[in-house]
């Protein structure tokens, strides 16, 4: 019987239901300190002084560290995964609110937060810059003086470090005769549009303990997506070898790009080291809004279209706000402007993608990694298109959909890419060809559709072992983190579809660098493909050998030895180890490694013959009531059509993609990060508007295409991400289909609605 494709339980449902669950959060250390963190209350300021004596004198406190204290055990406190700008504890300045300066331990969490009350911070102001295109200016006020690109990713290599610019990473892509294809007829439009700045919000904060056990020897434990980078990047900052920091995770309650790369494990590891006991640094949910974020965006589109609808050309300018510190913003700025003039077939394209500092919080990494911001953008601008030259938005795309097989502006082809499939099962399932109830009254109703492309972070390497033990258990170890969207559970799938093992009894073991092999990281869909693939080969590995031995033991010529069922050659695993080893005894370990064939694209024109080992296609179409009378906008249905290769557990996968849509919608009805001269001011659940369950629309309909990928394995490709691609210009179209009203900026609030409506009847708004 096969195991892929039939809908299974995640393995860990059950500890998570009963609580029994193992997370960082609720782990404790003997002799374990407690951290607060002191933050700046200043956008752009230089650290005049920090009185810490009253913070110090309180009962319980164990020390208070800030900068300089760092700086002396360790040499150059910078870390960051594209740029080494971001301090463990602030230096000479603070770059935005909320920015750590200090960190109080003590004996208990709740001393050690009166006593950061306590602790008396001196600045003298600087000016900020907020806005990512006045950033970008050449007179702008600098966040950073110099740029200090790091050497982590192969891609990013060629940055060097530059004076006199707040820009960290300007992509380009060209593709065709940018210049020549604005001459002739047709018509041009040109449109800008606005993301907004938005949280991560997992429902567990970030956390990590650190502890050295002993002169050379560190421990973290953390609830990380990138252990593997992280053990990395703290030896780098010691000095060490890998082999001497050791990084645990756990479960996590949540990531979605907020935990990648160091956030607190390197705060943690320098007041473990200074204080000399282990030490635990965990935040609240209002503090997770001043540690990471997705970024806002600027985008302004121009394009050339014929009296057909075909798309001639199209040029593309991107400015993401990457806040004050780079983090994973510079490879988020590039993959994401590689696809940023939308999947179509364009004559000549010309994309400008840039990393932009400013004095927010930093942005990094989100679930979509930047492509549900240039989906809002194009899909938004093809049914302007649309609605100006009189056409229909899904013949619209029609015209102009890549197909499989045909080349992207980026000079690599759709392979195994069902956009088209997509496209026509999401007009089937809107119903498309049929006219739908427009309301009455006050209460308008309309319906939008949008299609996004997504090409996977690269270069990527992830590794895993597959274990067999005397008694014929099967035992996976790998580096994916089981956030909640079910990998161990397609890990133990994979494993053992190859070995003819129930995945049910398989055991995935958690992160734990001294144990699992290396992969890159848990983020951009990349898991099931990468490190599917690596398990596939670890559990390949193992057969072989298990082959081998039969052979042995039966007498039979190794070719002539079979494998089905849980069985080499009739026997048990059990029967051929005990046969081999004399008892139940021995271990076989069979090794896998995936590193797919991809080519760096030239830094002058984005060009590359393989970008990505897959491409991602979402579709979503939304069907939506307006009030015209206060403006509110309520989603009465949702599809949302997603290319998944072949789903391995398909209930699992539907989940994540209807989670993905319900995350995007949030990010296009209610949240933003709001901010006045610098200061957020609404950090927190009670104030940050995300869904609650009132919010769900009633009808979500999710559809997978399952169209087999040679690569993937058992045809599998990554579909975390797909649900949130489209999400936000389906309900942007739908707006301008109920009422008239286009939105360009998000999110689509009952306040902006209502402007709309106003103005477009001619009134006017003070």
């Amino acid at each position: 019987m096969t195991e892929i494709g039939r809908s299974r339980p995640v393995l860990e449902a059950r500890s998570k239901v009963d609580g029994t669950a193992d997370y960082v959060i609720n782990h404790v250390r003997h002799r374990m300190l407690h951290a607060a963190i002191v933050r700046s209350t200043e956008p752009h300021a230089e650290l005049a002084g920090i009185d810490a004596d009253a913070a110090r004198a309180s009962p319980g406190v164990h020390s208070v560290l800030t900068g300089q204290d760092v700086a002396q055990v360790i040499k150059d406190p910078y870390y960051g995964p594209a740029f080494h700008d971001q301090p463990i504890l602030a230096l000479e300045k603070v770059r935005y609110v909320g920015e750590p300066v200090a960190l109080v331990l003590a004996d208990e969490r709740h001393i050690a937060v009166a006593a950061a009350a306590l602790v008396d911070v001196s600045y003298r102001g600087l000016k900020p810059v907020f806005d990512e295109v006045a950033a970008s200016a050449e007179d702008a006020p600098l966040v950073h003086e110099s740029l200090r690109p790091g050497a982590a990713f192969a891609d990013l290599r060629h940055l060097a470090g530059v004076r006199g610019t707040n820009v960290a990473l300007h992509t380009r892509l060209r593709h065709g005769d940018p210049d020549a294809a604005w001459d002739g007829g047709g018509q041009v439009f040109e449109h800008e549009y606005h993301t907004q700045q938005v949280a991560h919000v997992p429902l567990e904060s970030h956390c990590a303990i650190a502890e050295f056990v002993g002169p050379d020897r560190l421990e973290v434990e953390s609830g990380t997506q990138s252990p593997s980078f992280t053990r990395l990047e703290l030896a780098r900052l010691l000095g060490w070898r890998e082999n001497q920091v050791r990084v645990i995770v756990p479960y996590l309650g949540g990531g979605f790009g907020a935990k990648l790369y160091m956030k607190l494990e390197a705060l943690a590891a320098a007041a473990a080291l200074i204080a000399g006991r282990p030490v635990r640094v965990a935040i609240t949910m209002d503090e997770q809004f001043f540690t990471i974020s997705r970024h806002a965006t600027t985008t302004r589109i121009r394009s050339r279209v014929d009296d057909t609808g075909k798309f001639l050309a199209r040029a593309v300018e991107v400015y993401w706000n990457g806040g004050a510190y780079a983090d994973i913003g510079p490879r988020v700025t590039q993959k994401s402007g590689f696809i940023a003039a939308g999947p179509y077939r364009i004559d000549a394209v010309a994309v400008d993608s840039r990393a932009v500092y400013t004095n927010r919080t930093p942005a990094g990494a989100m679930r979509g990694f930047g492509v549900p911001q240039m989906v809002f953008a194009h899909e938004s601008h093809a049914d302007e298109i649309a609605a100006a030259t009189g056409m229909d938005p899904i013949e619209l795309r029609r015209r102009n959909l890549l197909a499989d097989g045909d080349l992207h502006a980026t000079g690599t082809r759709l392979e195994s890419a069902a956009t088209m499939e997509v496209l026509e099962l999401l007009a089937t399932k809107m119903r498309w060809a049929e006219e739908i109830d427009r309301g009455s009254g006050t209460v308008r109703r309309g319906r939008g559709v949008a299609i996004g492309l997504k090409a996977v972070v690269t270069p990527t390497t992830s590794a895993a072992t597959v274990s067999l033990a005397g008694d014929g258990s099967v035992t996976v170890r790998q580096g994916t983190v089981d956030m909640g969207q079910g990998s161990s559970t397609v890990m133990a799938v994979i494993a053992g579809q190859a070995l003819g093992v129930p995945p049910e009894q398989i055991a995935v073991l958690p992160p734990d660098t001294d144990a699992t092999p290396y992969d890159m990281g848990t983020l951009g869909s990349r898991s099931t493909f990468h490190m599917g693939n690596a398990v596939l080969a670890a559990a390949l590995d193992v057969k072989r050998q298990l082959m081998a031995f039969a052979a042995e033991v039966t007498g039979c010529s190794p070719a002539d030895v079979s494998c089905s069922g849980g069985r080499v050659a009739g026997l048990t695993f059990e029967e051929i180890m005990s046969a081999t080893h004399g008892a139940r005894a021995g271990t076989l370990v069979g090794y896998g490694s995936y590193t797919p064939r991809t080519v760096a694209p030239d830094p002058k024109t984005g060009q590359s013959p393989a970008i990505t080992p897959f491409w991602m296609v979402g579709g979503s179409g939304a069907e939506i009531s307006v009030d015209v009378e206060t403006g509110r906008i309520t989603v009465d249905r949702i599809v949302c059509v997603a290319d998944a290769g072949v789903a391995l557990n398909p209930d699992a996968a539907r989940r994540q993609v209807s989670g993905g849509v319900v995350m995007q919608l949030g990010m296009t009805l209610s949240e933003e990060m709001r901010y006045e001269d610098g200061q957020l001011t609404n950090p927190g659940l009670g104030l940050y508007k995300v869904p609650t369950a009132l919010d769900v629309p009633p009808d979500i309909d999710v559809c997978l295409i399952q169209h087999p990928h040679p690569a993937g394995p058992y045809g599998a490709k990554g579909i975390g991400e797909t649900g949130t691609f489209a999400v936000s210009p389906a309900v942007a179209n739908a707006l301008a289909d109920a009422t008239g009203v286009r939105i360009r900026s998000l999110p689509l609030s009952a306040e902006k609605v209502l402007r709309g409506l106003h103005v477009s009847k001619g009134r006017r708004l003070e």
